[in-house]
């Protein structure tokens, strides 16, 4: 409504400059002056106010008034302004997604142009006629009709770009919530196929001492520092191609593999949550001397998982499986400050990461698993020391 309220406010100003040669140039001047400095007004009230919803009206009302009065001053249809009866039924059916409304919106324009035509008919010394009409009739409804097909054009031409811009948010926003590839099926068929995946890596980390935290913290300072993690492992799983899944409180669950499978997810999985461990290592450092400073569990498995999307509102790509469990259970039955994983993980990473066997853990359904703490890269001289 932005544009286009300003476009009819700067059209109507400007064309008080073609009005002086009419017959009627005294009453058309102010016309447009007047409904110009209107619709002006209204450009103001929706980009500074932000007022959209209860402008639809006003704003339909000040249009259809506009072009009767016009087309009653302008020689009725002999004039050509009722062209502009036209794009001004566009404006009202295109800017408003309520179908109630576009359809009022269509019997409003359809009406005055009928009630204008049946005027001129039965009462055609209402109209404000020509005093030569063969020589005013051809160019001013010429120029009337090429102008609103520019105007009608120009209209046009902002809509599908105020469209064009909404649908990018949304698919932003979709794809802030969902997987590229997830989003597009979800776009394209209504609906997700949940896939089973034979391979994949899940890390969970968690906060030690948070619950304390949420208690004693004002809950701004909470949720700064509980951003502040977040927008950092975001950032380091992205980097390292995994999926962030979700955040329960102050958890955090991410895979590597899905919706892509990877034959690396495993060693992008460990090598990501090295980052975050270093990540939390230097951020104890920095708030070493706050009463208020979190230390991190984190725990990585890898095995066979379903991943999907559920629910029609609040969309969520979620993965389910013994493998979501058993990575919890890593990080659960976790060293605070060590990268903790299990056995079927430390199988595949054991050749490019340096581990310690801490023993077996008791899972819930799994029995006792295997448990290694990854201490670096094998290329790192500090891990081996």
């Amino acid at each position: 409504m932005n544009a286009i309220t300003l476009l009819n406010g700067v059209t109507n100003l400007l064309g008080t400059i073609g009005m002086r040669s009419l017959p009627n140039a005294e009453l058309l001047i102010p016309l447009h002056l007047g409904y110009g400095i209107l619709f002006l007004v209204l450009f103001y009230l929706s980009r500074v106010k932000q007022l959209f919803q209860p402008l639809y009206w006003p704003f339909l009302f000040l249009i259809a008034s506009f072009l009767s009065i016009n087309i009653v001053l302008n020689a009725g249809s002999l004039g050509g302004a009722h062209y502009y009866l036209i794009p001004g039924l566009i404006i009202g059916i295109v800017i408003s997604s309520d179908l109630k409304k576009k359809l009022a919106a269509l019997s409003l324009f359809l009406a005055a142009g009928a009630v204008l035509f049946a005027i001129e008919k039965a009462q055609p010394s209402w109209i404000f006629g020509y005093t030569n009409i063969a020589e005013q009739r051809w160019p001013d409804v010429s120029s009337n009709f090429l102008f609103v097909q520019l105007f009608t054009g120009v209209i046009v031409m902002i809509l599908v770009k105020s469209l064009e811009e909404e649908r990018l948010k949304s698919d932003r926003l979709l794809l802030n919530i969902l997987p590229e590839s997830i989003a597009e099926e979800l776009k394209k068929t209504d609906r997700v196929t949940p896939l089973h995946y034979d391979t994949a890596s899940v890390i969970f980390t968690d906060f030690v001492g948070f619950t304390q935290s949420a208690e004693n913290l004002p809950a701004q300072s909470l949720v700064t520092q509980l951003d502040e993690c977040f927008r950092a492992f975001d950032e380091i799983t992205r980097r390292n191609g995994l999926e962030k899944i979700k955040t329960i409180g102050d958890a955090y669950m991410a895979a590597a593999g899905i919706p892509q499978p990877s034959a690396t997810h495993a060693h992008d999985c460990v090598r990501a949550a090295i980052e975050i461990r270093d990540f939390m290592t230097a951020l104890q450092e920095l708030k070493s001397g706050s009463q208020h400073h979190w230390e991190l569990r984190l725990g990585i498995h890898t095995g066979p998982l379903i991943a999907g999307v559920v629910g029609t509102d609040k969309f969520v790509y979620d993965i389910w499986g013994d493998t979501v469990n058993t990575a919890a259970r890593m990080e659960s039955s976790g060293i605070v400050g060590k990268v903790n994983i299990s056995g079927a993980t430390y199988a595949l990473i054991k050749d490019q990461f340096i581990c310690e066997h801490r023993g077996k853990v008791a899972a819930k359904n799994k029995g006792e698993i295997d448990m290694y703490l990854v201490l670096g890269p094998a290329t790192d001289p500090k891990a081996s020391s």
